[in-house]
């Protein structure tokens, strides 16, 4: 464990000179440059609310907050259940906490396996008290160090006429590769729609990977790319020794604020048009589709049983239903459902009871993720599942761990995955063509 400052957080704030219409982000892309350089633990939370075309999610996403150097590492064991372990580290170390639920965690919440092996290496759960927690909020910069507040902010500072510490470009000459080929995809598809016709589940989320094995890559790099293609308003860049994750979410999973439970679900996608008219009517197209409403609906009543198990009984409403929000590729139809949380409850327990998302498996959930293990041709590892961090307070936010690529620079290996929801009517093609339209962002990094 480092040697630290005292035996709670040292905390500093200083405003920071302009550099142009957004500081926020200029800065904050020093500060990564230099935890990288610095650390092996380094986890970057930015909402990129700047980049947002104009209508604003009705909660905000994640703060702009840089995770660098682990102070403590959370104990997990095989043999203890994660969420009691997580939950009673912070009850003896009431700090923040920053890490992620990997999706394969289902099979401990739930008596489920996955028959694809654990090739990528990623640990199911990871979870660690930062060294120094950096918060960018406009003209401010606050740094909560176990260490020295003040060397921190100097060391951001230095060299500041440096714009950036990234290249323009990165792309590898190794090609992208699909796990599943077009035919392959479309005769999946076709099973799982007879499952419904049978009455085995009535949606389930299909998910194919996308993979680039022998590489090496400048995470940095990537994610810079990344964000400027894809702007997402739960962007996370993380760094665990040599495993990354690079991620440009646009899906919040749960967040926590005093006793409030959020989740915004999201299902329904359409791309964005070319002109202003053709993009108001892809946004009219989406609004007004039943199947999507439909898909959309499903979800919702999932997430509305998935937080009654946590909730204050009569808590659990429906903020928005049916939401259109634009990103700079695509529309989404995103659902926000509310509830307050049990003063008798840990605050994990609400994490388990909910995870992982409904958007993400199906309906009903542990009969679909069945069929997900049946059906996918790769095991998903972090893919969908939840990456984000806990206060000193048990509050948290967590998204979903979507449009992310995973990279492992101990084997070479770049992973990403997409999905869209199966349901009776669904069109194996247009499904096909959904995942392209969610996978162009990610594609496009590597390959132009």
């Amino acid at each position: 464990m480092p040697t630290t400052a005292g035996t709670i957080r040292q905390e500093r704030t200083i405003l920071l000179e302009s550099t142009g219409s957004r500081p926020v982000d200029f800065w904050q892309k020093k500060a990564l440059g230099w935890a990288m350089s610095q650390y092996d633990h380094v986890v970057l939370f930015n909402n990129n609310q700047a980049s947002i075309s104009n209508a604003a999610l009705p909660y905000p996403g994640f703060p702009n907050r840089l995770a660098a150097g682990m102070y403590q590492p959370v104990a997990f064991s095989p043999d203890v259940d994660p969420f009691q372990t997580l939950f009673r580290h912070h009850l003896q170390h009431p700090d923040f906490l920053v890490g992620y639920f990997g999706y394969d965690l289902k099979n401990r919440i739930e008596p489920l396996v996955s028959r694809h092996e654990n090739t990528f290496g990623f640990p199911e759960i990871y979870f660690f008290q930062p060294l120094h927690l950096i918060d960018f909020d406009d003209d401010r910069l606050t740094v909560r160090s176990w260490g020295n507040p003040d060397a921190v902010i100097d060391a951001i500072l230095a060299d500041s006429a440096t714009a950036s510490p990234f290249t323009p470009k990165y792309q590898t000459e190794n090609q992208v590769q699909n796990r599943v080929s077009p035919d392959e995809y479309r005769q999946t598809v076709r099973q799982i729609q007879q499952d419904i016709i049978d009455g085995t589940v009535y949606e389930l989320n299909y998910c194919i990977e996308f993979f680039i094995e022998n590489t090496v890559i400048d995470p940095l790099t990537v994610y810079d790319d990344l964000t400027k293609r894809s702007p997402m308003p739960f962007s996370h860049f993380q760094r665990i020794r040599n495993q990354y994750v690079i991620g440009a979410s646009p899906e919040r999973f749960l967040k926590k604020e005093g006793t409030r439970l959020i989740s915004q679900p999201i299902k329904g996608t359409i791309r964005r048009g070319t002109t202003p008219d053709e993009d108001a009517q892809f946004r009219q197209q989406l609004r007004s589709s039943e199947k999507e409403q439909a898909e959309n609906l499903m979800i919702v009543d999932l997430v509305r049983n998935d937080l009654a198990r946590s909730a204050e009984t009569g808590s659990v409403q429906v903020d928005e239903l049916f939401g259109i929000y634009p990103f700079q590729q695509l529309f989404q139809m995103i659902s926000t459902v509310s509830a307050t949380i049990r003063s008798d409850l840990p605050f994990t327990e609400a994490i388990r009871h909910a995870f992982p998302m409904g958007s993400m498996t199906g309906a009903p959930k542990v009969r679909a993720m069945e069929l997900i293990d049946q059906y996918e041709a790769s095991r998903r590892g972090l893919y969908s599942g939840a990456a984000g961090f806990i206060t000193p307070e048990g509050d948290f936010d967590f998204n979903v761990m979507i449009r992310s690529i995973f990279y492992n620079a101990d084997t070479g290996t770049v992973s990403f995955s997409v999905g869209s929801a199966i349901t009776y009517d669904a069109d194996p093609q247009q499904e096909y063509e959904e995942c392209l339209l969610k996978a162009e962002a990610m594609r496009s990094v590597f390959q132009g």
